[in-house]
């Protein structure tokens, strides 16, 4: 009984002095390393999780208005003959780059070109017969009268000439400007009918944007304001237009006026028909700024974690703010912070409200300050 005693107190001295031991370790060890208040390291050295800073500046935010638009050749043409004939050459080859008045397509002009023949005959027949008459009425033998009438004669067969080389010109299709042409089907025997289209032509160096603009906007955008404007189909491209005109007219279900944009196409990388994402600019205004990976989103609210001193050193506080505009990698800070302030802006995940921080690295950049 007596042995039975003796060991059960030698066992709780024994875990006594295994709890002060550890006690004076923890002691002892936060000494040595500098983490109390007054230790080498300076208030809250070597606590807390590591984070990088950005404080919040001012920076410039520009109001846009986004929409969708359709791209279209500043001109372009549906090439057709206004008559059912043969076509007899095709001069062109698909996607060709041509002037303008370059011919296109022949048609069969046989008939037309008899027009010119016998044309050709009655202006040398009415010239004849008034040099002759002329020389007769010079020289006093035939009245002036007969000389005034041939020549009348003569300009109506000039007139004549005129009128079917102008119906031989119509059998020769041309290009009315510049542009490129797109594909055809038609070859030497094909049989063309009116409003049948040969080929496309659109001018392609300047591209047209037609897009919705909100009728509240019509007060403050006008002709000669500048616009971006870029393209699924190409991605990481933007082009730099200007608005050219603003429609007169109101959509009554919409409650939208068409905008039209002239946007600069060199190399033709645009073509008509692409879907346009056009970025409209008001103006440019001051906000305070912070990087886009300081802010926190639950829900419809924002929040950010403020760097702030505290009792040991530097902690983490939760601040929710009220955000705007978002642009080049800053986020809009209506309120809820102050110019100056320094926030977390990496390593959200591991930071909880209040807990203490040491600030990695040399003294943060202006958030809002240009890269």
């Amino acid at each position: 009984m007596i042995k039975r005693h003796f060991f059960l107190v030698a066992a709780a001295v024994l875990l006594a002095l295994m709890v002060v031991a550890v006690i004076l370790r923890i002691v002892f060890t936060g000494e040595e390393t500098g983490g109390g208040p007054g230790g080498p390291g300076g208030p809250g050295a070597g606590r807390g999780q590591a984070v990088s800073q950005a404080v919040v500046a001012p920076r410039e935010f520009s109001d846009e208005i986004r929409v969708l638009g359709v791209a279209r050749g500043r001109r372009s043409v549906n090439i057709t003959s206004s008559a059912t004939e043969l076509i007899t050459r095709v001069m062109f080859t698909d996607g060709q780059r041509v002037a303008a008045g370059a011919p296109l397509v022949e048609l069969q002009a046989r008939e037309e070109d008899a027009d010119i023949i016998e044309a050709q005959s009655r202006v040398s027949q009415a010239q004849r017969e008034y040099d002759r008459y002329r020389e007769l009425a010079d020289r006093g033998v035939a009245p002036r009268v007969t000389a005034e009438n041939a020549e009348t004669a003569l300009e109506a067969a000039q007139a004549g000439l005129a009128a079917a080389r102008a119906r031989r010109g119509d059998r020769l299709i041309r290009a009315p400007f510049a542009g490129v042409l797109g594909l055809t089907t038609v070859t030497p025997g094909t049989l063309i009918n009116p409003g049948a289209v040969i080929t496309t032509l659109d001018d392609v160096s300047v591209v047209r944007v037609d897009f919705p603009l909100p009728e509240r906007y019509l007060s403050v955008l006008r002709p000669g304001v500048a616009i971006t404007a870029t393209a699924d189909a190409l991605p990481g491209e933007s082009f730099a237009g200007r608005i050219a005109l603003i429609d007169t007219r109101v959509n009554e279900q919409t409650r939208s006026a068409t905008a039209r944009a002239e946007i600069p196409n060199p190399g033709g990388r645009i073509r008509p028909g692409m879907s346009m994402r056009v970025a409209v600019r008001q103006g440019l205004r001051q906000g305070l700024a912070v990087p886009e990976a300081a802010v926190q989103y639950e829900g419809d609210s924002a929040f950010v974690f403020r760097i702030a001193p505290g009792e040991r050193g530097l902690t983490a506080q939760r601040i929710g703010v009220n955000t705007g505009s978002v642009e080049s990698g800053f986020v809009e800070i209506l309120s809820g912070l102050n110019a100056g302030d320094r926030v977390v802006a990496s390593g959200l995940n591991r930071i909880q409200p209040g807990s203490p921080v040491t600030v990695a690295g040399a003294a943060a950049r202006p958030a809002g300050a240009a890269k």
